[in-house]
């Protein structure tokens, strides 16, 4: 999405990092896209239009959009189950997202993977993985081949908190430590996993000291509802990867908004509805709004046309997806073998 600026400031305040205007509008816009297709996404699923496991993104945008903002179309992004966000950061057609998780043929895996496992090969965006942890080495693989090739792309490996636990998790970035693999894993650090506090399931809470172990390169960006703060610092670790081939671990601190996943109520047993409501002062689509603000970049007029477009798009996203077919029943035996 592009957007026009009549008048812009004559000179950016270093907060802005020195990125281009369109630039900062087109992040807003993402964000704002992916808190309102979840929202979407949580009313169908409330309808019985979407079948299985759904986890929604509300709260967490401005990690996808920072992290996404530092990389290419060509590098690589792959996560856990909870996909959608940074399936749209990556550039993957919402339609076909909302396709999918409706199980409609036009869906990124044709219907047959639903929300935890969109996949889009033409933006390399590999997944979408159910099994905690599963995912994680096969970053690894993503990146030896971007070293073995010789091309220089990074992989960038989202994960949950809980995810830190899981055996893979540790061999992985011994692998990628000993071998030197331009992988950035990403902590998102909700602070729970499921409905279990970070510091009732690991010994270290501080997550990101797990690298120490590989003697990897590693940072904590504290405030992870700051799209610029969570760009920085990936930006910075990309760059690193792309010169020298070596990994970084980022621990990202966030907080979701609605529950672990659609069966989970929005406060749950493990959380206060207190504690909800404090982290939701501080929405990263709010926060970054303000900045635009204050540096003259955008307006409330703006914001209201913005939010108007974007459920527009959302709306179309709907009529796609209700207008695509079911899958024909002889797609169940395709794929399933590479010849």
């Amino acid at each position: 999405m592009t957007s026009s600026i009549s008048a812009l400031p004559a000179k950016q305040s270093d907060r802005l990092l020195g990125l281009p205007p369109d630039t900062l509008l087109k992040w807003y816009d993402e964000m704002l896209l992916i808190r309102r297709f979840e929202e979407k996404a949580g009313q169908l699923y409330g309808m019985g239009k979407i079948g299985g496991f759904c986890h929604l993104y509300n709260g967490q945008e401005a990690v996808s959009t920072g992290s996404v903002g530092a990389i290419t179309l060509d590098d690589y992004v792959i996560t856990a189950y909870r996909d959608h966000g940074l399936a749209i950061s990556k550039g993957v057609d919402p339609k076909a997202i909302m396709a999918e998780l409706l199980g409609k043929h036009t869906g990124t895996t044709k219907g047959k993977g639903g929300s935890m496992h969109i996949f889009d090969r033409t933006t390399n965006f590999l997944g979408g993985h159910a099994i905690v942890g599963g995912h994680i080495p096969i970053a690894a693989g993503a990146a030896f081949a971007s070293k073995y090739r010789d091309q220089h792309l990074v992989c960038l490996c989202f994960m949950g908190d809980g995810a830190t636990n899981i055996g893979e998790f540790h061999e992985s970035l011994n692998l990628a430590a000993l071998w030197k693999l331009p992988v950035i894993y990403i902590i998102e650090n909700n602070k729970y996993g499921m409905g279990t506090a970070v510091d009732r399931a690991s010994a270290v809470e501080d997550l990101v000291k797990k690298a120490a172990a590989y003697d990897m390169r590693n940072e904590v960006v504290v405030d992870g509802h700051d799209v610029l703060a969570v760009y920085k610092a990936v930006k910075a670790a990309v760059d690193h990867a792309r010169a020298t081939y070596e990994p970084s671990l980022l621990e990202v601190e966030t907080f979701r908004f609605r529950g672990h996943s659609m069966s989970d109520p929005i406060h749950g047993h493990y959380r206060s509805k207190e504690e909800v409501e404090s982290q939701k002062k501080l929405d990263p689509i709010t926060v970054f709004g303000t900045v635009l603000i204050e540096e003259g970049l955008a307006t409330e007029e703006y914001f209201e046309s913005a939010d108007k477009r974007i459920k527009a798009i959302v709306d179309e996203c709907v009529t796609f997806t209700e207008n695509s077919p079911e899958p024909p029943l002889d797609e169940l035996f395709k794929d399933v073998y590479i010849d």
